[in-house]
């Protein structure tokens, strides 16, 4: 059987819905395994979303949080909101409750990638703060380390991105994700999917 591989995030502007979709292609060129793209629900209302100059959604499914049982794996993507993950994401994540008091998530692999406004903006405190939500469900945290090689030491440019996993900076919005960048999250899904699909294989 198939591993499946959901990468559910939330992105307002676009940029990280651009690592989402790398990192499903990075995921799904691993044999054996299903990628798919899924959006968290929004709370933000129209009208106010209308004022932030928000585009419209794409047409990845919005997932429920029963159906994060499925996956054999996850990747999880959020922008920052002061150096944390966005209220969107952490609403949805609280309504996992059901979910924690079966254990249905624990033992599942799970990885972090992330958008933040500024170098100093949170690529290393969102993802770190986040881990505290999979540490609860008894998730496998998987990062990527130094696996991407050359790449993580890159000092010439601007470069998002962390031990903790890919990344991007959004700046005033109108910034988007770097051929390097890209190459990372594409990395970090077939980084991830090879590990996710070694732990199914091995239970």
């Amino acid at each position: 059987m198939a591993t499946k591989i959901y990468i559910v995030y939330y992105s307002m502007y676009g940029h990280v819905e651009k690592l989402a979709e790398e990192i499903k292609n990075g995921a799904a060129s691993v044999e054996g395994v299903e990628a798919k793209l899924w959006q968290v629900p929004e709370t933000l209302p129209e009208e106010v979303l209308a004022k932030m100059s928000a585009p419209p959604k794409s047409n990845a499914p919005i997932i429920t949080p029963n159906e994060l049982a499925e996956a054999d794996g996850v990747l999880l993507g959020f922008p920052t909101r002061f150096g944390m993950m966005a209220a969107q994401f952490k609403a949805f994540l609280d309504a996992t409750g059901g979910l924690w008091r079966a254990q249905q998530l624990a033992g599942k692999p799970a990885g972090i990638f992330y958008s933040t406004g500024s170098q100093g903006g949170g690529q290393e405190t969102t993802p770190l703060t986040a881990i505290t939500q999979l540490a609860h469900h008894g998730m496998i945290f998987v990062p990527i380390g130094y696996t991407f090689g050359a790449g993580m030491f890159e000092m010439e440019k601007v470069k998002g991105g962390s031990p903790y996993g890919a990344g991007t900076y959004a700046g005033d919005g109108s910034r988007a994700p770097t051929e390097l960048e890209l190459e990372l999250a594409f990395h970090q899904g077939k980084y991830f999917a090879l590990i996710a699909k070694k732990l199914k294989g091995s239970g």
